[in-house]
């Protein structure tokens, strides 16, 4: 048997990186996908793999920060598949580099609403569905800059700590109504956005690659598969947890 048989999960910033790399392990482990994300062309590749690959899948253009598309998002989720068994809230931004008193207005506000924001609409749509149907399971995507500091990006920073509480305060709430809810901690992951910045900045490949005790960078394949073991049955008693997927970053 597939590890989540039968499931129907739904993963934000589907397009590319992790949340591609999840939504290809989720329908391979046998669960029908709603993808959601901003970016259309990636996404409908996404889509496009997984039915070739003989799984379902449909995508929602959305924007997280955005409460109405978020709504609508996961009443169109439900109408498609029935119901909603695991979300992987994992849409997120990078933001730019400054320190906290030359970051601007713009920026934190534009970081928060993405990063912060959009995984607090999300859940707060994605919770009734699951009270409805009698539970779910919920993995927020935060970073090991939740657990953390890091100079120079302090949106960034606040955002992803921000997830970690906001994945506690959630877990406590609904730990009795049958909905668990946790987080995956990434280190530096090999995606897109970080092969922008090896592209733009050559010596940050070894700089990166030097903050893992491990070695190396992470695969966007290693988080996904926290994350299904999360959504599992297998994780039945765990919830309210950041699970560090680091290769020993923040052990340091």
């Amino acid at each position: 048997m597939k590890t989540l048989d039968g499931k129907i999960a739904l993963v934000t910033g589907g397009s590319s990186g992790i949340g591609r790399a999840a939504a290809l392990l989720f329908a391979r482990e046998g669960a029908k996908v709603a993808i959601a994300d901003v970016l259309v062309e990636g996404s409908e590749e996404t889509v496009r793999i997984i039915k070739k690959s003989g799984g379902q899948a449909i995508f929602f253009k959305t924007d997280v920060s955005k409460s109405n598309e978020v709504e609508a998002l996961i009443r169109k989720t439900v109408e498609s598949y029935g119901r909603l068994d695991c979300a992987f809230n994992n849409a997120g931004i990078g933001g730019g580099r400054a320190p906290t008193a030359k970051c601007t207005e713009e920026e934190w506000e534009r970081v928060i609403s993405v990063n912060l924001k959009g995984v607090w609409l999300c859940m707060k749509y994605e919770i009734p569905q699951m009270l409805e149907q009698g539970g779910g399971a919920i993995v927020n995507t935060s970073s090991v800059a939740g657990v953390v500091g890091f100079q120079g990006t302090p949106a960034y920073v606040a955002s992803k700590h921000g997830v970690v509480g906001l994945t506690k305060a959630a877990a406590l709430e609904y730990a009795t109504s049958g909905i668990r809810v946790n987080a995956v901690c990434p280190g530096v992951i090999r995606t897109p956005m970080i092969d922008r910045i090896v592209a733009a900045r050559p010596n940050m490949a070894e700089v990166y690659r030097t903050m893992h005790p491990i070695g190396r960078l992470g695969e966007a394949e290693e988080i996904a598969e926290a994350a299904m073991w999360l959504c599992s049955d297998a994780a039945s008693f765990v919830t309210g947890h950041s699970m560090v997927v680091d290769g020993g970053l923040v052990a340091q």
